[in-house]
């Protein structure tokens, strides 16, 4: 039992299970056929929304963050190997003094999930088009819609040689591929999540987007990290991007980055959305 179980009351006047908030973690997978599936709890009978379904997730202990809470409470609550757990987006809906927050996350195989306290009754890998179906949690309910058209992975492409150019490194010009793996390096910081994504691409506060970091000329053989795929344009680098947006993987949505006005015209014609590279430099200024 953790400090954080416990009730109490948000400014609104409602009643809450987590002193220090909770949060709650929606793992889904997406088949090769687009068929895309969460994990599901279904609640013991004698708890609050006992019967009920919904993600798992409970009380956030004081010295914990929403994330580190979510993953840990549905470690305890289900046999999900939670280290799998790819992070997509998280979303917190506040209630002045207390806070809930959604966790969504993909994981590559849809394994066999199991109970594993007496908190859960059942856990299921359930169709996306049949959650609606169950006798839902009723918060969960109320935030399902925005989840369901939440499932998908932002891939975040940077127009590598626009964006060196508009750190005006000193001498960056003489030195290609430094400047690039400067670039790719302080581009690992994106890891940890992005918030004030630009325009409406998905309805998270908080995304954790793979980083494509496009590299042409000179730069070439700079090679990936672990946590930013540096990606080698085989003539245009403006052509490479927009080829990797016109054929974006299955569930996901891209953002390019790059100030080129003719570019964005064709990314945004190819599908993909824009942003300037003072947003991505402010980011990476933190």
């Amino acid at each position: 039992m953790g400090d954080g179980d416990g009730w109490t009351r948000c400014d609104q006047g409602h009643k809450h299970w987590g002193r220090f908030g909770a949060s709650g973690l929606l793992a889904y997978h997406r088949s090769l056929d687009d068929a895309v599936r969460v994990l599901l709890q279904k609640r013991a009978s004698w708890g609050l929304g006992g019967g009920t379904w919904g993600m798992f997730g409970g009380a956030n202990h004081s010295h914990e963050d929403p994330i580190a809470g979510a993953i840990r409470e549905t470690g305890e609550e289900c046999t999900l190997d939670t280290s799998v757990v790819r992070l997509v987006g998280s979303r917190k809906e506040d209630h002045g003094s207390w806070a809930f927050t959604s966790v969504v996350g993909w994981v590559p195989e849809m394994d066999h999930v199991r109970p594993a306290s007496f908190e859960t009754r059942r856990a299921a890998w359930v169709p996306v088009e049949e959650v609606e179906e169950l006798k839902l949690f009723a918060p969960f309910a109320a935030t399902w819609p925005m989840l369901r058209d939440a499932l998908v992975r932002v891939v975040l492409i940077v127009d590598a040689a626009n964006v060196v150019g508009a750190r005006a490194e000193h001498g960056w010009w003489r030195d290609r591929a430094g400047a690039n793996t400067r670039l790719r390096d302080d581009l690992a910081v994106l890891a940890g999540g992005v918030s004030d994504l630009p325009g409406d691409l998905v309805p998270y506060d908080t995304v954790y987007p793979d980083v494509v970091q496009v590299v042409e000329g000179a730069a070439r053989n700079v090679t990936s990290s672990e946590s930013v795929q540096v990606s080698a344009a085989p003539g245009s680098g403006d052509d490479h991007i927009v080829e990797l947006v016109a054929h974006a993987e299955s569930g996901t949505r891209t953002l390019v980055i790059t100030a080129d006005r003719e570019l964005k015209s064709r990314v945004a014609a190819a599908g993909g959305a824009v942003a300037g590279p003072r947003w991505l430099l402010n980011h990476l200024a933190k």
